[in-house]
């Protein structure tokens, strides 16, 4: 009697469909991230903290709707969470077409494309959510290092290759163009994720959203810190480029992008099998490198090189320490406690951006990566100590 064929898993084939799609959808967020501030300083009255906060207002409704995205995925599955983020993603970048249009006053341009923004934010929360609770469904918790790694390996892929491609695209054709071509790659990322089967939500008792909080607030806040630098990079080196008369002003968001998404393939396994603080720490010091290099960086050699070592500290940060989340928790608050954690880092996101604008308009741009590096070294303080704190039973 012959051996019955071991089926294969089909979920890590799942898993990188799933990718594939938000690497699409993601180009809603990545493509408008570098062109948006170049094109508002072109505006008259409009600086860089006006600038910055057009990029960083996003992130303030990604917080605001973290929770409730959460309880959604928690509830309700993680299919219907990011297919409804991704229909946002349209939406929000349909209005901001009309922040293209040079008939209407610059102020309605601006409040077009604030509202816009905000919308994406929100989007962009359901989508997240919706795929991290959708891929470990798929994979099991105790693989959820992976899924962690894949979900920000898709993201920053976008990120590296929408960088160039949005500023391409606004250089060519304008905020009208870049946010039509905005609106269409979600579109691809719906059909891609339309045969992949939904799981089932765990059901529970559930705490208060700010009890969670407060269980992975030390795992948050270096999380946070660690998105100083990221946001600094991403808001700002594009225009320390232009302003030093360097060529290739986009090219430094995909040496990050590159190696951050180089980071997560190679590395992704690591957290699941080591320890996701280890990691972490290792990651962050890494950061705060490239963060001090890109601030005393007197070529633009040496500011690809402290992109490239941002990108690669960054890369494994959020998956590292979103693995000691997910172990805090129970099943049915993954969703939740996993949109808490990026609560923290939108929070970064968002503050970064107006407030370093404001830095950069009084100190210059190298200030900003300045401040990124010494909130690395900040992140790292909080990961050594715990490492050191004692580790309560069933937590590891």
């Amino acid at each position: 009697m012959s051996a019955s064929p071991v089926k294969s898993d089909p979920a890590p084939r799942l898993l990188v469909r799933l990718a594939a799609a938000l690497f699409l959808s993601y180009m809603a967020v990545a493509l408008p991230l570098a062109a948006l501030p170049v094109s508002i300083l072109h505006w008259p009255g409009y600086g860089n903290g006006l600038a910055g906060l057009a990029v960083g207002i996003a992130f303030f409704s990604t917080i605001l709707s973290r929770n409730h995205a959460g309880a959604y995925a928690d509830m309700k599955g993680g299919r219907p969470c990011m297919r409804a983020g991704l229909a946002l993603y349209v939406t929000a970048s349909m209005i901001c077409v009309l922040a293209g249009l040079s008939a209407l006053p610059f102020t309605i341009r601006y409040a077009i494309l604030i509202t816009g923004r905000l919308l994406l934010g929100v989007g962009e929360s359901l989508t997240i959510v919706g795929m991290l609770g959708w891929g470990i469904g798929l994979m099991g918790h105790e693989r959820a290092g992976r899924v962690l790694a894949w979900t920000g390996a898709a993201m920053y892929g976008a990120f590296a290759a929408g960088g160039p491609i949005g500023l391409a695209l606004y250089e060519h054709g304008g905020i009208a163009t870049l946010m039509a071509v905005s609106a269409l790659l979600p579109l691809a990322g719906l059909a891609l994720v339309h045969g992949v089967p939904a799981t089932t939500p765990h059901a529970g008792a559930r705490p208060p959203f700010w009890r969670i909080l407060g269980t992975i607030r030390w795992q948050g806040m270096a999380v946070a810190l660690q998105g100083v630098g990221f946001a600094a990079l991403g808001a700002f080196l594009p225009l320390r480029f232009i302003h030093a008369h360097w060529s290739h002003a986009g090219l430094g968001l995909t040496c990050f992008g590159v190696a951050f998404v180089a980071g997560r393939v190679a590395c992704g396994h690591l957290p699941d099998r080591i320890g996701g603080l280890k990691v972490a720490l290792f990651s962050l010091m890494i950061e705060a490198a490239g963060q001090y290099l890109l601030w005393c960086a007197p070529s633009p050699l040496l500011a690809f090189a402290g992109a490239v070592l941002t990108g690669a500290g960054c890369s494994m940060v959020y998956p590292s320490l979103g693995v000691e989340v997910v172990r805090l928790v129970p099943p049915h608050m993954r969703g939740t406690a996993l949109g808490g954690f990026a609560a923290f880092q939108d929070l970064a996101y968002g503050a970064t951006g107006p407030l370093a604008g404001l830095l950069a308009d009084r100190f210059g741009y190298d200030i900003v990566f300045l401040l990124g590096g010494l909130c690395a070294t900040g992140a790292v303080t909080i990961v050594l100590a715990l490492l050191n704190a004692p580790v309560a039973e069933g937590t590891r």
